[in-house]
């Protein structure tokens, strides 16, 4: 797992996730690829499927992009946490926060979830899933109606640290950091998980400079729906397989490689579908990507700056707005967001500036679901900042005072 606390070694030799410092400030650079061939007509089930993890779906009237104010309304805030940590969490934290201000209040915890680092909620918005990052890991299904533990299945892997729903709302996709593996859950009418339908370990390549071992960071749908790809740190690698939706069974289709000890961490889909942005936490930098939607194949593009200089910095995640205009990055070293304008449809990045971030280690971002608000989750200072999002220049602006939260490392927004 990691609680942000020095480097350690783990029982392998590999480092944990126990192992991030800070980083200093920096310079600006741009890349652009050439555009894929054009995809075919995207299928009715995958409409939002490039948006990240917990980033909500595409904004409805009344978002930054429609000019209009909505009501102040209450809504639901769930908090990813450790449990197993000193000063660490209970379970998933519970809050509200307000559409309009941002305030945030809790309202309790869901106990009985060990290590809840990570969290997805299902398309339908009536089940929330949970990793378990523990040697033996887990994941965890919460009916949100009455907030009731719906029980864990094994990853058949350790440390798993992300998670996230297909668009079809039937297989749940998890990474296992620890053991470099991703595995698939079925997810029955009630939103209950199934035994593990698939379990596919990363062998090949072998492992990048100062790595011991694979280890998957992410794994997410790709914008046809059709293939996944599971982000490998270790490898330096990006996987791309087959999912058979009818079994949830995978078939590796392609890899596309990093340089080597880039280290890639979170990749973040353009709402076009034909590019995707790829944070590498360990050379500091961000990646243009190119996706071809017919065969799942991606093409990755020069390495260029996260605005934050050449120290150590490790980015940790991207979100991109949903009209395809902006693109931020969580910088935990420097404790910043990167603001890019997204040009070119979507084939070029332009660094605008960083924003301090106004906590210790921002591990993950989020939007609310009309994208008027950027949660970050700052593990090392136990906060999370929330800010005013500018619809017409992705201008950001600190919502008041962070909101304390006991290592928080997610914050999900609905």
């Amino acid at each position: 797992m990691s609680s942000g606390a020095e480097p350690a070694r783990g029982a392998d030799g590999g480092w944990s996730r126990r192992r991030f410092v800070g980083a200093l400030t920096g310079a600006v650079a741009a890349t652009a690829l050439p555009a894929p061939a054009a995809p075919p007509a995207e299928p009715a089930d995958a409409a939002g499927v490039g948006s990240p993890p917990t980033g909500g779906p595409p904004s409805p009237a009344g978002s930054p992009s429609s000019g209009r104010s909505p009501a102040p309304t209450a809504r639901r805030l769930f908090l990813g946490t450790y449990t197993s940590v000193d000063g660490g969490g209970k379970g998933i934290g519970l809050a509200t926060y307000d559409s309009a201000t941002g305030a945030i209040k809790s309202t309790g915890t869901v106990t009985g979830v060990a290590d809840p680092s990570y969290l997805a909620v299902h398309p339908d918005g009536h089940t929330l899933y949970a990793v378990d990052e523990r040697p033996e890991g887990g994941v965890t299904a919460v009916r949100l109606a009455g907030d009731k533990v719906l029980g864990t299945r094994s990853t058949g892997g350790s440390g798993p640290c992300h998670l996230s729903v297909h668009p079809s709302g039937r297989w749940l996709l998890s990474a296992n950091y620890g053991s470099g593996s991703v595995a698939v859950h079925p997810i029955d009418a009630s939103g209950a998980l199934g035994e593990r339908a698939a379990l596919v370990k990363h062998t090949r390549p072998a492992p990048g400079p100062g790595q011991q071992g694979p280890h998957a960071h992410q794994f997410l749908t790709g914008p046809d729906a059709g293939h996944v790809l599971a982000v490998d740190l270790g490898t330096d690698t990006v996987y791309t397989y087959r999912l058979d939706t009818s079994e949830g069974t995978l078939a590796e289709v392609s890899q596309a490689h990093t340089r080597p000890g880039a280290g890639p961490r979170h990749l973040t889909f353009h709402p076009g579908g034909r590019f995707a942005y790829l944070a590498n936490e360990v050379d500091n930098t961000v990646v243009v990507c190119g996706y071809d939607r017919t065969s799942g194949r991606l093409t990755l593009g020069n390495a260029q700056s996260t605005g934050t200089g050449t120290g150590t910095n490790y980015p940790a995640q991207f979100l991109v707005t949903s009209d395809g205009a902006y693109a931020f990055l969580a910088n935990r070293g420097a404790n910043s967001l990167t603001r890019y304008a997204v040009e070119a449809d979507g084939a070029r990045l332009r660094l605008l500036d960083t924003v301090p971030v106004h906590g210790d280690f921002p591990r993950q971002i989020a939007f609310s679901p009309d994208e008027r608000l950027l949660f970050a989750a700052n593990q090392r200072s136990g906060t999370v900042s929330v800010f005013h999002v500018d619809g017409s220049s992705g201008g950001l602006r600190l919502a008041g005072e962070p909101f304390a939260s006991p290592v928080a490392v997610c914050a999900l927004p609905l």
